[in-house]
C-alpha cells in the first residue's frame, strides 16, 4: 500500500505562468547515472548527454510557458 503523499505545490499559486522552475529527476535507488564528478567538475555520463540532448531538444518557447 502507497502512503499519500503531500503535495508541495504552493496554494493559489498558479503553476502555468511564466516563470523559473526547479526539475528534479528521481532515479530508482537514488542512483547517480547522470554525471560523475572530477576534479570537482560534473562530467555527464551516457545518461546524461542523452538527457541534456532531449532537453536542449525543446523548443526555447516551450521551456518559457
Amino acid at each position: 500500500m502507497q502512503h499519500p503523499r503531500r503535495s508541495i505545490r504552493l496554494k493559489d499559486y498558479d503553476y502555468s505562468q511564466s516563470g523559473l522552475y526547479y526539475v528534479t529527476i528521481c532515479t530508482r535507488g537514488r542512483e547517480c547515472i547522470f554525471v560523475r564528478i572530477e576534479d570537482k567538475k560534473m562530467i555527464l555520463s551516457e545518461n546524461g548527454i542523452v538527457a541534456d540532448k532531449c532537453w536542449n531538444a525543446i523548443p526555447a518557447d516551450l521551456k518559457s510557458v
